[in-house]
C-alpha cells in the first residue's frame, strides 16, 4: 500500500440537515489529519457535496467508487443510505454509516456505527414511561426515519399498556406546526416523541416553548419532548432558550466528563476553535474514519473483506468508548446517554448505560419488544 489511502467523505452540508452534515464532515477530516500524523501514511480524502439530493449522493458515491475509493464514510439520512448501498455492493466497497437510525437492516457492505432502536429509543422509553406515563404524542419526518421510529413507538406503548394520543408527519423543511401543537394542547399527552428533522424540529420545539409558557402542563418538567436525532450543532439554530429542558438520547454528548473525551475535545479545539461544542455526529464520524483507517492499515490492504475481518476481530478504542463490531450484523455496541438541553446550548447528561450490543431486528430476547417495558405508577 504505497499509494495514498483514499477515504470517501459523503455528507451534505446544505439543506434541512446541513448542520449535521457539516459537523460530520469536520469530524471525519479531523480523523484523517490525526491518522496521517500518527501513521506517517498519506491519506487522501475524496470529498463530494450532494446538496441533500438523493441523486447527488448517487453521483458522489459512483464517482468515488470508480476512482478506486473503496471506503465511503457518510450519509446522514436513511433515505440517502438506502440509495447508496446498492452502488457500494455493486462495486465491492464498504459504507461506514455513523448516524442513529431506525434499525431493521444489516448489510455486509455497511459498518454501522450509529445507534439502532435498542440503543436509543427503547432505553429512552424505559426512562420516560415510569416517570411521565405511557400516553405520548408522536411526531415525525415524512420518510423512513419518522415512519419506522413511530411504528416502534406504537408497539412499545402497546406493550406497556399505554395509548398513543396522536401521530403527525411533516415534510423535511415544513415549519407549519400549528395543527400538531393544537392537538397536543387538546389531548394532553404525557410526553412527546420528536422524530422531526432540521427546520421542522426547530419550529416544533419553539412552538412547544410558547405552549409551555401559556400552560405549565406543557413545560419540559411536565410533558418533555424527547428526540433521538437532535445534536449540539443544531441548538444554535433554535430560538434562544426554546429547547431548554427538552431531552435527547445519544451515544455521545460534548459534556461527557471522561479523560478520553477531554483529550478528544482538546484535539478538536486545536483544529477548529475552543468555543465549538462537539456533537454526536462529529464524534461518530471521527470514530468511523479512525476505525476505517486503522483496520485498513492492520489488514495491509483496503480490500473490504480483509478490512471487515480486522474490524470484527479487534476491540477498537474510540471517543465513543471501546468499539466492538458484531460479525453477524456489522453493528457497533454503543453506550446510551440521555441528555437534557441546558441554557448554554449543550446537554446535561441525566442518565447513562454502558455499551449496549446492537440488536437491529429486536430479536435478541426472542420477542419483538422488550418484556420489561411496563408502566410504573
Amino acid at each position: 500500500m504505497k499509494d495514498a489511502l483514499k477515504i470517501g467523505i459523503l455528507y451534505s452540508t446544505t439543506g434541512p440537515y446541513g448542520a449535521m452534515g457539516a459537523d460530520a464532515r469536520d469530524g471525519a477530516m479531523l480523523a484523517i489529519e490525526d491518522n496521517a500524523k500518527k501513521s506517517g501514511r498519506a491519506i487522501e480524502p475524496v470529498l463530494h457535496e450532494p446538496h441533500a439530493s438523493l441523486q447527488g449522493y448517487l453521483d458522489g458515491s459512483q464517482k468515488m467508487l470508480r476512482a478506486d475509493c473503496r471506503h465511503i464514510v457518510g450519509t446522514i439520512t436513511s433515505a440517502a443510505r438506502k440509495e447508496v448501498i446498492p452502488l457500494v455492493e455493486k462495486h465491492d466497497g464498504l459504507l461506514w454509516y455513523m448516524c442513529p437510525y431506525e434499525g431493521f437492516e444489516a448489510n455486509e457492505s455497511v459498518i454501522y456505527l450509529g445507534g439502532c432502536p435498542n440503543q436509543h429509543l427503547i432505553p429512552a422509553f424505559e426512562y420516560l414511561i415510569p416517570r411521565f406515563g405511557a400516553r405520548p404524542y408522536l411526531t415525525g419526518a415524512n420518510y423512513v426515519w419518522g415512519w419506522e421510529m413511530n411504528r416502534l413507538a406504537r408497539e412499545l406503548i402497546a406493550n406497556a399498556g399505554g395509548e398513543i394520543l396522536g401521530e403527525r408527519y411533516l415534510p423535511l423543511e415544513e415549519r407549519a406546526v400549528g395543527r400538531i401543537i393544537a392537538e397536543i394542547r387538546e389531548r394532553r399527552p404525557s410526553f412527546v416523541l420528536n422524530n422531526l428533522i432540521g427546520p421542522s424540529s426547530y419550529a416544533f420545539l419553539e412552538a412547544m416553548k410558547r405552549l409551555g409558557d401559556s400552560d405549565p402542563l406543557f413545560r419540559p418538567e411536565s410533558c418533555p419532548v424527547v428526540s433521538c436525532d437532535l445534536m449540539e450543532c443544531e441548538l444554535e439554530l433554535i430560538e434562544k432558550g426554546a429547547a431548554t429542558g427538552q431531552l435527547c438520547a445519544a451515544a455521545y454528548f460534548d459534556t461527557l466528563d471522561t479523560t478520553q473525551n477531554h483529550d478528544f475535545k482538546s484535539r478538536a479545539a486545536s483544529r477548529y476553535n475552543h468555543e465549538r461544542r462537539i456533537s454526536s455526529v462529529f464524534a461518530s464520524a471521527y470514530a468511523a474514519v479512525d476505525l476505517c483507517i486503522g483496520a485498513i492499515l492492520a489488514a495491509g490492504t483496503d480490500d473490504p473483506a480483509a478490512v471487515r475481518r480486522e474490524v470484527h476481530g479487534t476491540k477498537w478504542p474510540s471517543v465513543l468508548g471501546t468499539l466492538e463490531i458484531d460479525a453477524q450484523t456489522n453493528h457497533a455496541a454503543l453506550p446510551f446517554h440521555l441528555g437534557r438541553i441546558n441554557g448554554d446550548n449543550g446537554f446535561d447528561v441525566i442518565a447513562s448505560r454502558p455499551a449496549l450490543a446492537a440488536d437491529p431486528y429486536l430479536t435478541a430476547r426472542g420477542t419483538a419488544m422488550p418484556a420489561k417495558l411496563r408502566i410504573v405508577s
